[in-house]
Order: structure tokens, then C-alpha cells, then sequence
């Protein structure tokens, strides 16, 4: 491909991303394909030579468009939102474009200071004290994989990494039980085990760690041999929005000598918006958090900020300075591949800079609160409707449901095929979790371009489909 083919392929995709973008709300968000058939309809071998660019393009948007999920969808419901606002995607052209690689201050220094002011400027819109410094991963679960490789590095006394796992003391890490999935596969990867992370009850509407319970677990571990390590507290659980008592969680790992890391992945973004600042005080007691701007502030996956109290620790657990790495005759430089567990980085600092001077902090706030409201409101209607049942409270943005006519004997089977009913329908995009023991339905709101008119229309399907 050479520089008027280059020029004329990346002018088409731009604007076939913008005719794309502009005709969401005519696409189904989910597609109705069986599985296999896209499969089935490539190519069973790679070509021997090569193929026009014509050709390609035309089997992406025969083949490829017509099969995928449309997170970008402003009646995408499900999950939480992976936003992807269009100045960011402006921003990943160019960050494309320049490709680089950037584990050292050397490799691209606009990237790593870039970076540096970023996370300072999320420090200072979530409120948090200037003792926070960061770094930008890729998502939550990496960044939370390094919290509980550090927790495991400062109990162990730094030696973890030097002399193994095996003749050290058994750790133990606790959480609720309301903690994303990620925080399970921290504990496989930091080779703690399953076993050794224990899941403490939880209670009340926020569904919030018994901090009794926690302190009793603790007292019993090191009664019994083991090694308390660290705290995972969660602002925002994924199924129906669980958040602990922060301040409560903060004073038991300070007495305890407990690291503890916040998982705020979907709903720290939300803390932009000083009136919802409580529902993680004391947050700025603990030695890490984790949010990401990928989801609802509108950054393209991946951007991640993960926040740190103390960088040495984390450095010393992840650094490693072989001499080709090393950048001779610089003092003060930061290397963030040594804030990591890949060596490999992406440019991950430009979109957000797009980002937040293109919207400014007013501009997300507003979105985020109109999330809000709208997905309250939402809650509402449906829970004056006779044969509906709220069955959690709106966590910001985020509610459970289930449908319950009268007299019906199987609920859950019910519900469940429910939401498969309306993702087939494919006007909106829901998914399910079990909360008690029973099936319930989850709405979101988080997309970057939701209007009040998708949240109605989200009722209006809801209803039919349930009734029908």
C-alpha cells in the first residue's frame, strides 16, 4: 500500500465509521446469527497472494458488520458501558497512525509525561489528595492483578518474587462476594489460590462487607497460621452495583496492616460528580483504586487509571531493569512498564487528553447525571407496574427487575427467557445475574450517546415483551 492508497483506505474507514456511528439506532444491538455461520463464511485458509483492498472492505461490511454486538448503540443496556465518544476515536486514529511503543520515558517521551499529567488531572476531577500518583493500564484486571501482587510483595517482606511461593506463609486476601470475577483471577495468576481469598457476608441495600465479620476473619486467620495480606473493597459490584463502607473497610486495614485496593471500575467514574462522592468515603485512605474512563466517561477501550498511594511498592514488586531497558544519563524519568505487568504499553494518554478538553468536566458530569436520573426514573415506572418487582435499588445508573405476573410458578425460568426474548428482539440489550438465589434482570445506563427517549423506549420493550 503506498501514500495515495494509504490516504484514500484511511479516508473511507473514517467515513464509513462515522456512517456507522450515525446509523446505530437503525441496527439491532445484539445480531440474530447461529453460532458458526460467520465462521462458515470465511475463508478455510489464509491467501497466497495478495487480495484487493476492495475486495476486503466489501466482506468486512458483508460479513463482519452484520455479526457484531453493537456496544456503541445508545440502547446498549447490558454489562456496563464501553464508551467510545468520537473525539476518542479521532485520537486512536493518530495514536494508530504514530504506532508506537511506549514502555520507557525513552520510547516516546511525549507519552509517559503525557501520561503523568493525565492521571494527575483524574486525581484532581475524583477529588482524591495530592498524595495519589498512577499510572494508565489496559483495564481493571490488570491493574487489580498488580494490587494483589503487591499486597502478596509487602506481606511477604519483598520475597515472593525472589524465593517463590512454596515454605511462605499462607496469605489470605478478603472481599465480598459482590467483587467483579477479575478479582478471582488476580488471586489464580498471584498464585495465592482460590482458597486463600475469603468472601465476607454482606448486608443492607448497598450490599456492603459486615465489617464485624471482616474483623472476626482476620483475627481468626492469624489465630490459625495464616498471613492476612490485603483487602479488595468494591464501589460499584458488577451484578447489582454492591459498595462497602469504605471508611469502615480503611480503619481495619490501617489497624490490620492490611493492604487495601477499591475496585471502582464502573462506578468511579461517576465521582466526577461531587454529590455522589459518598458513596466512596474514605476511599482516599486506601493504598490503591482502580476506575476506568473506558467505561462511563467515554474513552476507547482500553484506559484504565489505576491509582497509588505508595509507587515504590508497586515498582518494587513489578520492575525488572535489564540493561537494554535502562536509559543512561537521565535522572527523574518515570518508566511506566515498570508500573505494569506487560512490558509492552500503548499510547493510552492521548484520547483521554482529547477527551477531557474536548467535553470538559461540566460535559461529563452532565452525561453522568442524566444517566442517573434517567435509569431512576426508569426504576420507578417499572416498579408502579403491578406485575414488575424491583428487586435492587438504583446504585447510580445501575437496577435490577424481574417480571412477575400472577399466578405464574416458574419465575426465574421465566425471567430468564425474558431477557433472551428482548436481546433476540434486538430494540435494546440486557443481561441477568442472581441476586438471592433468584434470577433478576440488569439495566444500565452508560452509553455515551443514551437519550431519555432510548431510556422510555427501553420500558416500553420491556413491557411488551414481558406481556406478550
Amino acid at each position: 500500500m503506498d501514500s495515495n492508497e494509504f490516504r484514500h483506505w484511511s479516508v473511507k474507514a473514517a467515513e464509513w465509521g462515522v456512517d456507522y456511528r450515525s446509523g446505530l439506532r437503525d441496527r439491532p444491538v445484539r445480531p440474530d446469527v447461529e453460532p458458526g455461520s460467520i465462521l462458515a463464511a470465511l475463508a478455510a485458509s489464509p491467501p497466497e497472494e495478495a487480495e484487493p483492498m476492495e475486495d476486503i472492505f466489501a466482506d468486512f461490511e458483508a460479513t463482519i458488520v452484520p455479526g457484531m454486538t453493537n456496544w456503541q448503540h445508545p440502547r446498549f443496556f447490558a454489562y456496563f458501558p464501553a464508551n467510545s465518544a468520537p473525539v476518542s476515536v479521532v485520537a486512536e486514529h493518530l495514536v494508530s497512525s504514530i504506532a508506537a511503543q511506549c514502555m520507557l520515558w525513552q520510547t516516546s517521551p511525549a507519552a509517559t509525561e503525557l501520561e503523568t499529567r493525565m492521571v494527575d488531572w483524574m486525581r484532581q476531577a475524583l477529588g482524591l489528595p495530592d498524595g495519589f500518583t498512577g499510572v494508565i493500564q489496559d483495564s481493571a484486571s490488570q491493574a487489580t492483578l498488580a494490587a494483589v501482587l503487591t499486597m502478596r510483595e509487602r506481606a511477604l517482606a519483598w520475597q515472593g518474587n525472589k524465593a517463590g511461593l512454596a515454605g511462605q506463609p499462607r496469605l489470605r486476601i478478603y472481599s465480598s462476594d459482590q467483587v467483579h470475577t477479575s478479582i478471582d483471577r488476580a488471586i489464580w495468576v498471584s498464585g495465592i489460590g482460590e482458597d486463600n481469598l475469603v468472601r465476607i457476608p454482606t448486608a443492607g441495600s448497598n450490599r456492603a462487607m459486615v465489617t464485624e465479620a471482616l474483623e472476626r476473619a482476620v483475627a481468626e486467620d492469624r489465630a490459625a497460621g495464616f498471613l492476612p495480606a490485603g483487602i479488595v473493597a468494591s464501589v460499584g459490584g458488577t451484578g447489582v452495583g454492591g459498595t462497602d463502607e469504605i471508611a469502615a473497610v480503611a480503619r481495619i486495614a490501617e489497624r490490620e496492616n492490611l493492604y487495601l485496593h477499591v475496585d471502582a471500575a464502573w462506578a468511579g467514574s461517576a465521582m466526577i460528580c461531587p454529590e455522589f462522592r459518598h458513596y466512596w468515603e474514605g476511599v482516599g485512605s486506601a493504598d490503591s483504586i482502580v476506575f476506568n474512563p473506558h467505561k462511563w466517561l467515554g474513552a476507547k477501550f482500553d484506559c484504565s487509571i489505576h491509582l497509588i498511594r505508595d509507587p515504590d511498592s508497586l515498582v518494587r514488586t513489578l520492575a525488572i531493569r535489564p540493561d537494554f531497558l535502562k536509559t543512561h544519563g537521565r535522572d527523574g524519568i518515570i518508566n511506566y512498564s515498570e508500573w505494569s505487568v506487560p512490558l509492552g504499553r500503548r499510547f493510552r494518554a492521548l484520547k483521554l487528553w482529547f477527551l477531557l478538553r474536548a467535553h470538559g468536566l461540566e460535559g461529563l458530569r452532565a452525561m453522568i447525571r442524566n444517566h442517573v436520573s434517567w435509569s431512576r426514573r426508569l426504576a420507578e415506572k417499572l416498579g408502579n407496574e403491578p406485575d414488575f418487582e424491583i428487586t435492587s435499588a438504583p446504585m447510580l445508573s445501575l437496577f435490577s427487575f424481574r417480571h412477575v405476573p400472577t399466578g405464574l410458578v416458574d419465575v426465574d425460568g421465566h425471567n430468564l427467557d425474558l431477557v433472551e426474548r428482548i436481546n433476540r428482539d434486538g430494540r435494546i440489550y440486557l443481561t441477568q445475574t442472581r441476586l438471592d438465589g433468584r434470577a433478576v434482570i440488569r439495566f444500565q445506563v452508560g452509553q455515551f450517546e443514551s437519550t431519555e427517549a432510548d431510556v422510555d423506549r427501553a420500558f416500553d420493550v420491556i413491557a411488551e415483551l414481558a406481556r406478550s
